[in-house]
Order: structure tokens, then sequence, then C-alpha cells
């Protein structure tokens, strides 16, 4: 495209559109880019913050500052690293904003809404709020509570309550270099999404590439098929295993191609403390099970592969500590991986089914070979190699699956979301107007990975222009 029409596209959009992204404070619906972002090579400690995370952008403060956070439905309270070190330079600079507030410690937010805190916040010596976070990998931050307005896309939310972390200790500081913070998106009632006030929110990973969008609002989409919904588990009275606040669903089995486990419903069950649950968590890469459900999928998935997976004949090697199986893969000449037909594995809820199949069964050990064949890993974790007390489902099996998570309804959502290549106008249905502006329609496309003038140019196509 000449540059010059890619000016007069952008400018249109930017001038006939205003109405359209700047009008509305909170927009009914919002969509914004979702990005898997790599970071360098991770800890020999497995972490619930994992060497790929999934990351937004968007800016805090007044003036806006622009910050990239790690999404993260495990969490509740959002956080920016606020102090420059020789280590970490993408930092918040409350200084330099004209609406941060610091939340002092005799105000309703300190003394009530911070009651789902794993560590109780305390008072520091100026009478503020002060706040500890800790992470299964011995990662922890301390900080101030504040407020200051968080803006998506056209939609500013002012008095947003976060974490404003000065000091900590990482497992990982080059990870830590790579984001600003995190941003919280679990129930509780400092989490960013029920801070924003939408009454749900959805998203969709690539298993493409390293791209995904992520949707504040009701998702309507003709290409969007029904999503399948399982309910959320309540638990009324605080149990020391239980996460209340975190998205909690029932699992009930699990099938491997067309056998289902022979296990009780009773393992997949908490039990009288809590221990058991299983919760849906974007912060965390991989999906772990506890050790009886683990041992009984990794026998029945080593049976059902052999002889085409050859085991790694290494007792002593542990993936990150917590997948101790793995495999020696022949490549081919384009350095892809050559897999036998492999079964599905599928993960059953109460109303709903999550099936793993293909290449995101395996992971891949860089810079591991034997021989000529690389190291695959089942992606696949035991939970009670990382002392965790629960079934956790990581992103890396929610790639091409549509997960919504409907907090008006206490309930999760999935459904097969699949994003292709091509001029996706023609090939989604999109019609401006329905349900997303054109504002929000361009920020879409970006979303899916298209660079600027991909994505004005296939605005332009669906609008006619």
């Amino acid at each position: 495209m000449p540059p010059l029409l890619l000016h007069l596209l952008l400018l249109h959009f930017f001038t006939y559109n205003s109405r359209l992204c700047f009008s509305s404070p909170q927009p009914k619906t919002l969509i914004l880019p979702l990005k898997t972002q790599t970071l360098p090579k991770p800890s020999n400690k497995l972490s619930f913050h994992h060497n790929v995370t999934l990351t937004i952008s968007l800016t805090v403060g007044s003036p806006p500052q622009n910050v990239t956070m790690v999404l993260d439905t495990g969490s509740e309270l959002s956080w920016l690293h606020c102090k420059k070190t020789p280590t970490l330079t993408n930092v918040f600079n409350p200084l330099a904003s004209k609406s941060y507030i610091p939340v002092s410690c005799s105000t309703p937010t300190c003394r009530t809404r911070t009651r789902d805190l794993s560590i109780p916040v305390s008072c520091d010596p100026k009478k503020l709020c002060h706040a500890t976070l800790s992470y299964a990998d011995a990662s922890s931050l301390e900080g101030n509570l504040a407020s200051d307005t968080f803006s998506l896309g056209s939609s500013g939310q002012p008095g947003n309550v976060f974490g404003c972390m000065d000091s900590g200790f990482s497992s990982n500081s080059e990870e830590d270099a790579k984001t600003t913070g995190l941003l919280g998106m679990n129930r509780g009632s400092l989490s960013f999404i029920t801070q924003m006030g939408y009454p749900k929110f959805s998203y969709c990973i690539s298993g493409r590439d390293a791209s995904g969008v992520l949707l504040f609002g009701q998702a309507s989409f003709p290409w969007l098929g029904p999503l399948n919904y399982t309910p959320l588990v309540q638990m009324s009275n605080p149990l020391p295993y239980f996460d209340r606040v975190a998205y909690t669903v029932q699992l009930e089995g699990i099938r491997v191609g067309g056998k289902v486990l022979s296990l009780p419903k009773s393992v997949f069950v908490p039990d009288h403390t809590g221990a058991g649950q299983t919760m849906v968590d974007s912060g965390t890469q991989f999906t772990f099970l506890l050790g009886p459900v683990y041992t009984a999928l990794r026998n029945e998935f080593v049976l059902q592969t052999k002889p085409g997976l050859k085991l790694l004949d290494d007792p002593n090697f542990v993936f990150q500590g917590a997948m101790d199986l793995c495999f020696q893969v022949p490549m081919d000449r384009l350095n892809r991986p050559v897999l036998p037909a492999l079964p599905a594995v599928t993960l059953m809820f109460r109303g709903a089914e999550m099936s793993v199949m293909g290449e995101r069964l395996l992971y891949r050990v860089a810079g591991m070979v034997r021989g000529s064949n690389q190291v695959y890993c089942f992606t696949f974790g035991n939970s009670d190699l990382l002392g965790i007390e629960a079934f956790v489902i990581g992103h890396y099996h929610q790639q091409n699956v549509w997960m919504e998570f409907d907090l008006e309804k206490s309930r999760v959502g999935v459904a097969q979301c699949v994003i292709m290549d091509g001029v996706l106008g023609k090939q989604l249905n999109i019609r401006v107007g329905e349900e997303l502006s054109s504002c929000s329609l361009l920020l879409y496309w970006w979303g899916l990975g298209y660079n600027d003038e991909e994505a004005a140019l296939i605005w332009a196509v669906a609008m006619d222009f």
C-alpha cells in the first residue's frame, strides 16, 4: 500500500470515526490486542509466572504512561513496578502522575476490600496501606496501595486501586524486566475486571503465532459458535487451601483418546481443607494435576503412544521441576517435529469439555538434544512437585479456545476459536455497527498480529472505503 494512501486511511479512521472511538467513557464492548511474550530462559524451579506470559499494553496516570502488564486470571491485586533498579527500568513513575493518590490505612479500601489477599495488609510509618505479595516460585513484592487512572483504548477508569511496588525479591530478574507489572483479573473486589465494572471478559490465544485478542463485555459474533458453560464452584466458608475468588470449576474426569481414566470422581473434588480445587489461570503456562490424577494420565498417555514416541531415558531429568514425561522426537529438514498421531487429552468439566491435541501435547525443551533428536516434554505436570494443592489449567492449553469469564452468571464458557490468515473481514463476517465500533474493529485486527498497514487495509475493505 502506498504510504500516502495508508496515511489517508488512518486519518479518515481517526476523524470520521472519532465519535465511535471516544464518545463513550466505557463502551459496552472493548476489544484489545493480547500478545504471547517469550521471555528469557526460565529458572530451574517452575513458577506460576512462566517463561511465556500473556501481556497487554495500556496506559496509567495523568499524563498517561505506557505500561505492559501480564494478564493473570489467578491474581486479584494489579501492581506496577514503581522504583527503578539496575536491572529494572520499565517502571511506572507515580511522581509524574497528577491523578496518583496513595491509599491510607483508615480507608474502607484498606480495611475491608483487601480481605481476600493471601497476606494481610499492614500500615507503614506514613499511615499508608502496605501490601505484600508472594508467588509459588518464592518471588515476593512489597509496596503501597494507591489509585490512579487506567486506560484501555479510549476507555479510562479513574480511581483504579493497584499496588505501587518498590521492593521485593525475584527468582528471575530478566523476566521481570520485560513487563511493568501484572493485571489481576480474578473475582476479588480489587481485581481489575471488578473495578472496571464489566460483567464478563473473554480472550482467544492463537496457536499459530504470538497474537491474541482480549475482549471486555459481550462477545456476540456470527463466527463464534455457541459456548459450552461450566459453573464456578462457590465456597462460602473460608478454607486454608481454597482460593474463594479464583475461577474455580469442577473437573470431573479426563479422557485420553476414547478412554476415560479409571478414577473416582472424589479425587477431583476439594477436600475439607479446600485442597484440590481446579483453577483456570492465564498466569500459568502449562496445566498441573494432583499426583494420583497426573500419574494415571501419564501412564495412559505412554501406553497409547507406544511405540510411536520414544521415551527419554533419563530418570533424573524433570523439565522445570514438575514435568517428568519427556520424549526424543526426530525433526524433518525444516526443523519441524516428526510426530505420530497423538491421542487427544480431554478435560471433562461439568457441562463443558476442553480438548488438548496435536503439538500442544508436547513442548520442545530448548537446547536439549539426544543424538539427532530434540527433547519434547508432555505439557501436563505434577502439582505435587510444585507444592501446589490444586489443579491448574494453564494458558498453553487454552490456545485456539474462546475463553469467556462470566462474573455476572458465575460461569466459564468455552468454544473453538481459530485465528486465521487472510482477509478477516470476509472470513469472520464482522460488520461494523453490530457489536463493535470500527475503532474496536481496527484494534481487533491489530490484536491478531497484523501491522498498521495490514490492519488499515482490512478495515478499509470492511468499511467499503
